[in-house]
């Protein structure tokens, strides 16, 4: 039986859209690992959810019980509150990000995952640290292009 798991993760965006990045603290037991990347051109919002999509993929046995800790009401509200299973019976019509919340669905999935939401800049120490990688990651000269980023995801923000 595997250790239970706990991650932390946060994405952030200068400027929304702009450039942006995640940070994702993982524990379990002894264990710990720190992922992050940055990207030239996306959302807050779709950080916040390719940081727990990242975490979640990384995850190597199949099954694992997973609590996730995100300052994100709109990842955390969309999974505990239900509302992405609605929008996926309805293939995502009308919905942001549609690209990230089928990956989602498809990691969550493989594992028993718990959602608690946390308040951002709060003094978490894990939060805070997510916030750092994430922000960081942002600001690299290693920035990948967010593929599912759309003009029309900038043009609904303005």
């Amino acid at each position: 039986m595997s250790l239970p798991i706990t991650i932390y993760t946060d994405g952030a965006a200068k400027g929304n859209p702009g450039p942006g990045g995640y940070g994702v603290v993982m524990m379990a037991g002894n264990y710990r690992k720190e992922l992050s990347q940055g990207f030239r051109m996306t959302t807050n919002n779709r950080m916040e959810l390719l940081a727990v999509i990242v975490a979640l993929e990384s995850l190597l046995q199949e099954n694992s019980q997973v609590t996730i800790y995100s300052d994100s009401r709109y990842v955390v509200d969309a999974v505990e509150k239900k509302w992405v299973f609605g929008w996926e019976s309805k293939k995502f019509l009308k919905r942001k990000n549609p690209d990230l919340w089928i990956r989602f669905l498809k990691a969550y999935r493989r594992h028993t995952v718990k959602f608690i939401w946390v308040a951002g800049h709060a003094g978490n120490p894990e939060n805070e640290r997510c916030d750092q990688l994430a922000v960081a990651a942002s600001t690299s000269t290693n920035l990948q292009e967010d593929s599912g980023f759309t003009a029309s995801d900038a043009a609904d923000l303005l």
